[in-house]
């Protein structure tokens, strides 16, 4: 009997996956679930944006190969977003390279950098595909916590006393999903150091950077952090592009072509439809354009989101970032899902419960502020009619 190979049982379905699978069969019953549960943005890219795809598609030249390595507009314009919103230098034809979605660049990384056996830190919570795609790849995959008592940070005597002699790789992610915690320029200092002084290379995961956030930071703005950092960002959060599928990665030369030799052995460019309209994102990505576009539209719904955590009963800082919010649930539940199963199958809103994200995020939840306005408002009176009201409490308390 024919059997997958060893690696297929060391991974499940992703969550959302299997769960969408359920969501969707009980909308074919007429259930109408409300969903907050995936950070796909709602709102479109800019319509100039929209209008340089089409008007490309239209060209008859357009359509072959493209460089695995992006065209050069792409890379300038990439190179020009780190210098206006982060004021990080970055040589668009060395220290760029754009990626066909940040999972892709999770897998390329992991490959140019890691070897089978070899350690790799992962933030517990943090984004579930770290854990997958390193057990795909035989990586040794070894936790680091974070906690609410501590900001959603690495706690850095916990990480020094660690055995560092076969860690090669450290994962982070801030401003932190799903916990919402801020990226701070002293923790970026802190790994920056760290990764120097154990020779490992820090990769940074900021897609969330201008999503509800008064100071985007880069961990690229920590002088020498170039020479062991490499930095993912992505145009699906900040320019409502998910489907589009346009990130990028920014580091050293010599980092930028390691990662590009794997790249260019596994797939070409994108449609050059794609990557200049993704040029022309990036130039209209104005401070204004996006408050108008993301930043009025997230804070609305985030107040509903609050409201609808104080309802449950949950707890939550109000200072945390991002398109999501994160909250903590009643200490009367056994585990997380006793109240998700309750809200999804009883008030048939579909919210994440945080045991996906790791250990330390199994009595928390996730509501996604991706749902219009109406909607997350509707989601808030089902469960007002629904679950018993708990009595109101503050973020934070």
């Amino acid at each position: 009997m024919i059997q997958p190979a060893n690696r297929v049982g060391e991974i499940q379905e992703y969550y959302f996956s299997r769960k969408l699978k359920e969501v969707a069969q009980m909308n074919a019953e007429g259930k109408d679930i409300i969903s907050l549960a995936i950070g796909s943005p709602d709102m479109p890219p800019s319509q100039q944006t929209i209008d340089k795809l089409c008007e490309v598609a239209q060209d008859p030249k357009a359509h072959g190969y493209q460089p695995t390595a992006g065209i050069p507009e792409l890379r300038e314009a990439m190179a020009d977003f780190y210098r206006r919103f982060y004021g990080v230098e970055l040589d668009p034809k060395t220290e760029v390279q754009p990626l066909i979605g940040s999972k892709e660049g999770i897998l390329h990384v992991t490959l140019a950098f890691v070897n089978p056996g070899d350690e790799v830190l992962i933030p517990d919570p943090g984004y579930p595909t770290y854990t997958a795609l390193n057990k795909i790849l035989g990586s040794k995959i070894v936790k680091y916590n974070l906690r609410e008592d501590n900001g959603w940070q690495p706690d850095f005597e916990e990480l020094e006393r660690m055995d560092w002699s076969r860690i090669k790789l450290m994962w982070t992610n801030y401003p932190n999903m799903p916990t919402g915690g801020d990226a701070r320029m002293e923790t970026y200092e802190r790994l920056v150091d760290l990764a120097r002084r154990k020779n490992i290379v820090i990769v940074n995961d900021n897609p969330y950077s201008l999503i509800l956030n008064e100071k985007p930071l880069s961990i690229l703005q920590v002088p020498g952090a170039k020479d062991c950092c490499i930095e993912f960002n992505s145009m699906s959060k900040s320019h409502n592009m998910p489907g589009w599928r346009v990130a990028m990665c920014a580091s050293n030369p010599t980092f930028i072509s390691w990662i590009l030799k794997i790249k260019s052995n596994v797939d070409n460019g994108s449609f050059r439809g794609i990557q200049l309209a993704a040029a022309e994102a990036f130039k209209t990505n104005t401070p204004e354009w996006h408050r108008e576009y993301n930043i009025d539209n997230y804070r609305r719904r985030r107040d509903i989101a609050e409201e609808i955590m104080r309802t449950l009963g949950c707890t939550f800082d109000p200072n945390q970032v991002g398109m999501f919010l994160w909250g903590r649930i009643p200490d009367h539940y056994d585990d997380v899902e006793q109240l998700t199963e309750r809200v999804l199958h009883e008030a048939r809103v579909f919210i994440t419960p945080g045991f996906i994200f790791g250990e330390n995020g199994k009595r928390y939840i996730r509501i996604s502020l991706c749902a219009k306005d109406e909607k997350i408002q509707e989601a808030l009176e089902r469960i007002k009619r629904t679950l018993p009201l708990t009595p109101p409490c503050e973020g934070g308390e």
